[in-house]
């Protein structure tokens, strides 16, 4: 395959890989309240606005040269009051979550290089066997991104279905659907409390820059790998609810709620409904092969935006550059505040609103005004579109802030 003809499933890999990170295993327990039927609600709900917010920013791309990203756009069609905005909002997101998947991955990899060595292997050690592998590719190109992440996405799928197998074909309908909970039972109460976890569970925006340069301007293709990797991590996202809230009754979440969705804890308090066998082994490896393609494609976004905000070029200079910048800061800070990211980590769903919702929207209608006539991509939905994503963005700031600052019912099982 030439480099002038990416793969499509390439493509769709990155969108899906970025998606499915280890926030997955956040999904069920944020969404006990309003559970299974509720859950499947706002997955789909959620995924709709996140891949039109995405397909909306795609259009917006095709009107500026290729390798243009954020800064670019919001600069020309919003103005330097937005663009300082939506710049502080990206990379507060990105260099978080690239902050928090190094100390995650790196801290699975020690683990993964002890039990190899028959000794112990220092946390900061890990970081950087991760760190350094992963990164590397980064640096290297998107196809080399591509190949990867396509080879971990097959191994997340064997060892999902591995993992969850039994589980998916112990499924309980009565505690799937909760039939057997009191008349009065309330659920769409505890809808606050899931979206923001859904929000962040579908984040891709970063890298549609990046794929629109790498599908070398493409953008039906783009938007068709946008369509597939999304709906990839759908469908593992509602098998993933189903295996967990089919077997787990919703009364006996209580320990997972306090645990904040940690996966021994899960496993323990499962363990009495269902047969779970080497499912913790094989989830963790799970969640180390989800981190590591999250961490490859939400770099790979960080690095494409750093590249056009600094205007940096695609030579062995340019790239050495940009990749200094992406890499080190988040490393250094890793290394120096192994756990700091915790007191913020739960601000990114709000950051990442501002660029997932409200500037895409913004950007479109300028866009439109700005090019009225211009033949080419059109994402669907006219204004309505526009509207319908702007209030999304509106939704999960008020159920972000009325959550955190408990304004709303919060369920514990």
């Amino acid at each position: 395959m030439s480099a002038k003809n990416p793969s499509l499933i390439g493509g769709a890999l990155i969108i899906a890989g970025t998606v499915i990170g280890a926030g997955m295993f956040a999904n069920p327990t944020a969404t006990a309240g309003i559970w299974f039927t509720g859950s499947l609600i706002v997955l789909f709900y959620t995924w709709f606005c996140m891949l039109s917010s995405g397909l909306m920013l795609l259009e917006v791309n095709t009107h500026y040269p290729h390798g243009a990203s954020f800064d670019t756009m919001v600069k020309d069609l919003l103005g330097p009051v937005w663009n300082t905005i939506n710049g502080i909002a990206v990379a507060f997101v990105l260099y978080l979550l690239t902050y928090a998947y190094i100390f995650v991955g790196g801290d699975l990899t020690a683990q993964g290089l002890g039990n190899f060595l028959g000794t112990p292997v220092a946390l900061p050690v890990g970081q950087l066997v991760f760190f350094l592998i992963l990164a590397v590719c980064v640096w290297l190109s998107t196809r080399v991104v591509d190949r990867l992440t396509a080879i971990m996405i097959g191994g997340m799928v064997i060892t999902f279905f591995w993992a969850t197998g039994g589980l998916l074909g112990s499924i309980k309908l009565p505690v799937l659907f909760d039939t057997q909970a009191a008349e009065n039972t309330r659920y769409w109460i505890y809808a606050a409390a899931a979206l923001p976890v859904c929000l962040a569970s579908f984040g891709f925006h970063g890298n549609v820059s990046s794929l629109l340069k790498y599908f070398n301007g493409d953008a039906p293709k783009v938007a068709r790998a946008l369509w597939i990797g999304t709906l990839i991590a759908l469908v593992i996202y509602i098998l993933w609810q189903a295996a967990i809230h089919g077997n787990l009754p919703r009364n006996e979440f209580g320990p997972v709620i306090a645990a904040e969705g940690q996966v021994s804890v899960l496993i323990e308090t499962l363990s009495p409904f269902a047969s779970i066998g080497h499912m913790g082994s094989l989830l963790t490896l799970f969640a180390y092969l989800a981190i590591a393609t999250s961490f490859l494609g939400v770099t790979l976004g960080l690095f494409d935006y750093l590249a056009d905000k600094f205007k940096w070029n695609n030579t062995l200079s340019g790239r050495s550059k940009t990749a200094a910048l992406t890499f080190l800061p988040p490393l250094a800070a890793c290394l120096a505040f192994p756990t700091g990211f915790v007191t913020v980590i739960g601000y990114v769903g709000l950051a990442a609103t501002v660029w997932t919702a409200f500037i895409p929207a913004m950007l479109l209608y300028r866009a439109r005004n700005r090019f009225p006539n211009t033949a080419g991509y059109r994402v669907f939905g006219g204004h309505i579109l526009i509207v319908w994503i702007f209030l999304f963005g509106v939704v999960n700031v008020a159920a972000q802030l009325l959550s955190r600052f408990e304004m709303v019912p919060v369920f514990k099982g």
